[in-house]
């Protein structure tokens, strides 16, 4: 296991204000379930369909339609919880959340507000090596999404799209434990990342199948201590929210606008109304949208044509034992397993697909050191370089593994090798026959570099001298040799050599 230390955080200075203050946010990650069909209906789930197309009657609330529980958003709310760590409620129930939107057909969201399916759990958020931070999960409860309203189509009316409505969501909400703005957007990376390991959402932002309420307030030093200690939210300060962030550097901005706002009001004498906001990156602000609407303004009830959900606990105990293996476990094992450090196992482990692709190089090569740095420097630099990830990679796991093959058996030099990679992305084919074909074999034979060894060194007798009187400058003989010889002069024996002959 990796030694973590949990610390709080320092108090957040902002420059230009009279006082300290401390940052307190509270996040509501909405993420779309990975389903394919709806939460009460079997309509599609499918992005970037035709508007309208994906509608079933119940998602229009045409007279008489019922709902009926898709039982797999079920199993994926709870595969959420298990791997957060959380308490799983075999009891739970559905609950209108009345309010009137125009893509809300029904006038009414069903979601979980009294009986939410998952309670108290936790997620770990790495803030750098061997520091994190611990953000506790309050809640989860399913919901299902509302539709959309399009207002650029048209100068004069807007359009609505209901493909989305009844769209299964779980949102996660978390205690006001995070105290940044840099550790929100960590937060809902990390959420990211779990999620995509287990296979409930697929966390795509841009769609719109991971998004944040971010609710923001300040407060001063030791108030944050206090709400700890007597869970009175009043130390805290007035919050506000900030709706559907899908963007971490938006998130980490918005709540960096939004606390200078707070505090300008407060320093100036004035109070922070409660209210939800919305963020508009290009004046980088936040603007008032509505006041903040408490629990009883929805006027919640339990939804009369839904029946408590009630789960087996060996079902919960089945789920359990098929979750994967989650991204800490993960990077504690590589490096345990395969001796890397910290980082190359974040890198390696931030997405499920990297970190299979990874181990089945190491695998194959038998080297995990050296496959690590073949697929972060190499693979992933050249991947980044042309905008593509690692599922799109050209170069498999086995090509790559051959190449670090050949570089261990001593066939091929780091830099032949590079040349080799470079073959196989552009032009496919066997590493080990490449180098055959190409005639880029290593060159061991003692005799053969001996011989360029002795060339290079008559050629140069001033830097022979200079060589002799500062031995560090022997390196500039084994370069010498190294591209007289096309790269392929075994380094070790080059050095060797060279060094022996010069006498140091």
């Amino acid at each position: 296991m990796l030694d973590l230390s949990f610390e709080s955080p320092k108090p957040k200075v902002i420059a230009g204000a009279k006082h300290d203050w401390e940052l307190v946010i509270g996040m509501e990650v909405h993420a779309q379930i990975a389903t394919k069909a709806k939460l009460f209906s079997g309509a599609s789930t499918q992005f970037g369909a035709e508007p309208n197309s994906n509608v079933a009657f119940v998602d229009a609330a045409m007279p008489g339609m019922l709902p009926v529980i898709n039982e797999f958003c079920v199993e994926q709310a709870v595969r959420t919880g298990l791997g957060l760590k959380a308490q799983i409620n075999l009891f739970s129930a559905f609950d209108r959340k009345n309010y009137f939107y125009p893509d809300l057909p029904q006038g009414y969201q069903i979601s979980q507000l009294y009986h939410p399916i998952v309670g108290e759990g936790e997620v770990i958020v790495d803030m750098e090596p061997g520091i994190a931070r611990l953000v506790r999960i309050e809640r989860i409860h399913i919901e299902q999404d509302a539709g959309k309203s399009i207002h650029d189509m048209d100068p004069a009316m807007s359009f609505v799209d209901l493909n989305r409505t009844g769209v299964a969501l779980m949102e996660i909400v978390s205690r006001p434990d995070i105290r940044g703005p840099e550790e929100a957007a960590a937060y809902v990376g990390k959420l990211r990342q779990i999620l995509r390991y287990l296979g409930t959402c697929d966390g795509n932002m841009q769609n719109g199948n991971l998004r944040a309420d971010v609710n923001v307030s300040v407060c001063r030093p030791g108030a944050y201590e206090k709400y700890q200690e007597t869970q009175d939210f009043s130390h805290l300060g007035t919050r506000c929210e900030i709706k559907n962030m899908n963007s971490m550097r938006f998130i980490q901005a918005a709540i960096d606008v939004e606390a200078r706002r707070q505090i300008a009001i407060l320093e100036s004498g004035g109070s922070v109304d409660q209210e939800t906001r919305l963020y508009d990156p290009d004046k980088n602000e936040t603007r008032s949208m509505r006041s903040k609407e408490e629990a009883h303004d929805y006027r919640y009830f339990p939804d009369p044509d839904l029946l408590p959900l009630e789960i087996e606990q060996e079902w919960v105990d089945g789920i359990a034992a098929s979750l994967p293996e989650l991204p800490d476990e993960k990077k504690a094992r590589f490096v345990k397993d395969f001796g890397l450090s910290e980082y190359d196992a974040s890198v390696l482990t931030a997405e499920v697909q990297n970190a299979s692709y990874f181990e089945a190089v190491a695998g194959a090569a038998g080297d995990g050191k050296l496959a690590a740095n073949w697929v972060i420097n190499e693979l992933f630099g050249r991947l980044k370089k042309d905008d593509r990830d690692i599922t799109d990679s050209p170069v498999s796991p086995e090509q790559l593994a051959g190449i670090i093959k050949l570089i261990k058996a001593g066939d091929i030099s780091g830099k032949i090798a590079k040349d080799v990679f470079e073959i196989v992305y552009t032009e496919g084919g066997d590493p080990a026959e490449i180098v055959e074909a190409k005639g880029l074999k290593q060159v061991t034979d003692t005799g053969a570099i001996e011989k360029a060894v002795d060339d290079v060194i008559a050629a140069n007798p001033a830097q022979v001298e200079k060589a002799q009187q500062n031995p560090k400058l022997a390196g500039w003989f084994v370069g010498q040799v190294m591209k007289a010889t096309g790269g392929k002069a075994n380094p070790a024996a080059v050095n060797q050599i060279v060094t022996a002959k010069l006498g140091l």
